[in-house]
């Protein structure tokens, strides 16, 4: 490899790091804190706090790698522009075209792995997340019931047990306090134990126990039953998919799926690596500037631009599975201009025209 392309390559891979470490510090705390509201709503165990995590973050990979290619890729030729570099470059014959060896050698493994994430690992993710979260319906111990402690639901209820059974379906010396409107509900069991039935959710089976039903206030309007068996609905506190929705579907089915948002969602995996390939072309003439000029306008502008880029890519997908938008069409409309013009702008170091040649 030529000494320039090193050079260069290795200024380029700097800058492109230190951009991603900074977003993945910044997206890591908005994905905590989405999760952590999730978890106190009750929608989400509080023991899949990190699996989720680690998941959700991976869906959220192909639109900060894009952004972190771009960013980095601006500030490194800024600084080359901003030490007069570009400007030696230029001087000894080394044009934007020269240039394209050693930035595609760092712009085409991001944009691979934006696309493998995009299409293959952020739907894995996405489907891992959701069996984990069916799962967690299916046992007491995930959802967050702890023998010998008192358990808020998501409804409001207090549920205590005293003991677990080791597979986290069976449980025993059950209370459990329910509030709906002015009626107070509670109920105590010697042994219980959850099912599941299909899409009606979740149910405590309870034995031998009592039930005492009554007014929030001070009427005596009681009623007490005992029980030999009494069926009791848990809320559905996990956030669950149906089987083909599309946000989970593998992208070979959503090829034959001919439902708008199948072809939506399609369109939603395919859009984010022809972005990071645009952008990625497009930051040579947006870093263009004269030297000891500031470089962050420039970069604050590229910012802006993938802003509004992705704004209106969500904005499409939406339009596109609402069927407002032709399927033919898809999100084309967006990916192959922007690359068509990070080409041509590429090509021509960012100038709209050249000077016309003056015979003397």
């Amino acid at each position: 490899m030529p000494k320039l392309d090193r050079y260069l390559l290795r200024e380029f891979t700097q800058s492109f790091l230190a951009t991603l470490i900074i977003l993945l510090m910044v997206s890591v705390s908005g994905v905590v804190a989405d999760i952590l509201g999730r978890i106190a709503d009750g929608k989400v165990p509080a023991r899949l706090l990190l699996s989720q995590l680690g998941l959700q973050f991976v869906s959220y990979l192909p639109y900060i790698l894009p952004l972190a290619l771009m960013l980095g890729l601006l500030l490194a030729f800024s600084r080359l522009y901003r030490d007069s570099e570009m400007a030696v470059f230029t001087g000894t014959g080394v044009g934007p075209r020269r240039l394209l060896r050693p930035l595609l050698m760092l712009v085409v493994p991001v944009v691979v792995l934006v696309a493998l994430c995009s299409l293959w690992l952020g739907p894995w993710a996405q489907r891992t997340a959701q069996d984990m979260l069916e799962r967690a319906n299916r046992s007491l111990v995930v959802s967050g019931l702890e023998a010998g402690k008192f358990t808020v639901l998501s409804n409001g209820g207090v549920v205590y047990v005293s003991g677990i059974s080791d597979d986290g379906t069976g449980l025993s010396r059950v209370f459990m306090h329910r509030q709906q409107d002015d009626r107070v509900d509670v109920v105590s069991a010697q042994t219980g134990k959850m099912f599941f039935e299909g899409e009606r959710g979740r149910f405590l089976s309870l034995d031998k126990g009592f039930r005492v039903e009554g007014p929030v206030g001070d009427d005596l309007d009681y009623r007490m039953m005992r029980f030999a068996r009494n069926e009791i609905a848990l809320p559905d506190s996990s956030e669950t998919m149906e089987k083909d929705a599309p946000e989970i579907l593998p992208t070979r089915a959503l090829l034959s799926d001919q439902r708008p948002a199948a072809n939506a969602q399609l369109h939603a995996r395919l859009t984010p690596p022809l972005l990071a390939l645009a952008f990625a072309l497009l930051t040579l003439p947006l870093a263009r500037s004269a030297p000891r000029q500031q470089r962050y306008g420039r970069v604050m502008m590229g910012f802006l631009g993938y802003v509004i880029a992705v704004s209106v890519m969500f904005n499409g997908i939406q339009w596109l599975g609402e069927g407002r938008i032709p399927a033919l069409l898809g999100m084309w409309w967006l990916s192959l201009p922007l690359l068509a013009a990070g080409v041509w702008f590429y090509l021509r170091d960012g100038q709209l025209s050249r000077p016309r040649r003056v015979r003397a």
